[in-house]
Formats: structure tokens, sequence, C-alpha cells
């Protein structure tokens, strides 16, 4: 698998990331060892995880996917260098991490060295912000006056911005993390975050992780454009619309311990009757070119001009398969066609 300079860093990843918050809920220990192993057989060298996961994050599981790669890590020392291992500190909001309180500086110190003990490594190669501190437009915030954007100070997230990249650079100094990154972020976030890096000296942000897919394509011009022209590495989660796309909700289909059947923080909101055309959509243009939709949507964000790496999850081995094998389907013109005039029949289904 191709491996690509993971923006302007120099660190080398996969086209491929492999998600990883199905482990500890939806996947065992054992399970989340032989997705290891096969995504690292069939050459991806990039995995994403973070404090809050599993998912849906409850207290019970906080941290638990973190410590399942420290287990794996600490039967196989010698392969942390194989790997390119990435994490999060989540933002505010949940009671049961720090209090709900917004990322602070002394949260970023504290939570490293959480990581690295969970993790069972000496260094994080990309410690990201899970989402930010202000109300932004994720996570079904994206309709007309969700977000009150003249109630946010901007001298304020300035300063908080600040103060997280002076704790970020204090964790690179000491070799703790090597770059870091963002998530759930905007373009005004990264520019802002980029200036204050310039400016102070301080760590560039090398990526950001939005979600993107078939059926959420809404930021993607935005962000791209930030991303490329600032040499940003744009890593696109959720690439199925959390498995919509496999097509396993088809007509009204609801399979047990499947995401849309799951206690979600912000509810089930990608489960609208749009997003089911939207689906059905796909899936028709996927039976018409003898594909299956899987590898279809997975293949059409793999080659997407922008994308760097690809954060895919999996609850089955067969699944994984599955993702990885859409990186060696090759979309025909006449399919990117009629994708193309689906997209303008569902621009923003959810």
């Amino acid at each position: 698998m191709k491996k690509v300079a993971l923006g302007s860093s120099d660190l080398q990843v996969s086209e491929i990331c492999l998600g990883s918050m199905t482990w500890g809920e939806q996947n065992s220990e054992e399970e989340a060892f032989a997705q290891i192993e096969y995504a690292l057989e069939q050459g991806i060298n990039f995995i994403d995880t973070a404090e809050l996961y599993s998912i849906p994050p409850k207290p019970e599981t906080y941290r638990l996917t973190e410590q399942i790669i420290g287990h794996w890590l600490q039967q196989n020392p010698e392969r942390r260098k194989e790997l390119v291992l990435a994490t999060k500190i989540a933002g505010p909001g949940l009671p049961w991490i720090r209090n709900g309180a917004p990322v602070t500086g002394k949260a970023v110190i504290e939570a490293v060295e959480q990581s690295l003990q969970n993790l069972r490594t000496d260094y994080i190669d990309l410690y990201q912000i899970h989402w930010p501190n202000r109300p932004n437009p994720h996570f079904n915030q994206h309709w007309p006056q969700a977000v009150d954007y003249q109630a946010i100070d901007p001298q304020h997230q300035r300063e908080g911005m600040l103060e997280i990249l002076s704790a970020l650079d204090e964790c690179v100094q000491a070799g703790k993390i090597r770059y870091c990154g963002l998530s759930d972020e905007t373009p005004w976030g990264i520019h802002e975050y980029l200036k204050l890096a310039e400016n102070h000296q301080l760590p560039k942000m090398v990526s950001i992780q939005n979600e993107f897919s078939l059926i959420h394509l809404l930021d993607s011009p935005h962000l791209i454009e930030t991303c490329v022209l600032n040499d940003v590495a744009y890593l696109p989660w959720s690439p199925l619309a959390g498995g919509a796309l496999s097509g396993k909700y088809r007509n009204g289909a609801k399979p047990a311990g499947c995401r849309w059947t799951m206690s979600q923080r912000n509810g089930i909101f990608r489960d609208t009757s749009r997003s089911h055309e939207a689906i059905e959509a796909y899936y028709q243009i996927a039976q018409r070119h003898q594909l299956s939709i899987t590898q279809m949507a997975l293949a059409w964000v793999y080659r997407f001009k922008g994308v760097t790496s690809t954060i895919i999850g999996a609850t089955s081995l067969k699944q994984l398969e599955e993702d990885i094998g859409a990186y060696s389907v090759a979309l025909s013109e006449e399919v990117v066609a009629e994708i193309d005039s689906a997209i303008r029949q569902f621009p923003v289904p959810f």
C-alpha cells in the first residue's frame, strides 16, 4: 500500500488508517488484535484512537481502546517502530472526562501522560484535539442558526488555542509526542492554530480528521482547500457514514449490535428519510455496475483529490477485508458520473 507524507511532517503513513473506536465495546481485545495484525499484513501502518474510546462513550469504557492497543504493544514491543500511532484528547461536554471542562494546557499535559501509560509506549506520533472548545457546526449542528457565532469571543478562543499549543510544544520538546493535529475543526480553527504556531514558534498542526462520505460532503470544499494550500493532511473519518453506506439499513433494517441500534451521545442523526433515499440511489448505482456499495463508497473517498489517508473501522475481520479490498477498486468514469449525479440530488441528506 502506498505511503504518503502526513502534511508537513516527516511521517509517512499508509493511505488507509485503521480506526479503533469499536475495540472494547463492539469488539473484544482478541478481535482488535486480529484487526491490527491483518492491517499490518496489508501494508497499513497508521492506527488512530482516542482517550474517549470505545464508542458509544461511557465512563465504563473510557480509555479502554487505548489500553487494548497498549496490551498489543506490550506483547509486540519490537513492532512499535512499524506504526504511526495517533490518539486524541477529548473536548468539553462529557462529565466523566475532566468534569466536562474545556481543553486547557494542564489538561493536555495530563492527558498525554495518561495516554502514554495506556498505550504502553514512550511517544505518540500524532496527538490531536478531538473537537474544539467553542460551539462548532459538527455533529448535526450545521443547520441554519444551530450555532450562534456572534456569541463566540474570538480573542478568548485564541488565548485558549495558544495555551493548548504551548502545552503541546512542551510535550514535543520532552519527546512525548512527535506531531500535533486537529479533529472536527473548521477552516477558521485551522487558520487560527496555524497563525499562532507561526507567530509564537510553536508546533504546526499537521493534520485534521473530519467526517467525509458520499452523504456527508457539506464542509469538504472549504476544508480541503484549507488543508491542501497549507500542507495539512486531510484524514476523513466515517467514510461509510457509520456503516450506513454498506447498505445494512436498507428497507428499514436495524441489525442488532450496529451503530444505528446503539445509544449515541448526539443521537442517530444520520438516520433520516433523505439519507435512506441517498443510500438507495448509491446502492442502485453499485448494483448496475456489479460493485458492492461498501467498496464503491470507500473507493470514491480513497481516490478523492486532497484526501491523505482515510480512517476506516470494522466490527468483523470480514468487514475489514472488504474495506481494505476497496483500495484496489477502480471506479469507471461512468460510475463516477452517476455518483456525481446522485450527489447533486442528495447534497445534504442529514
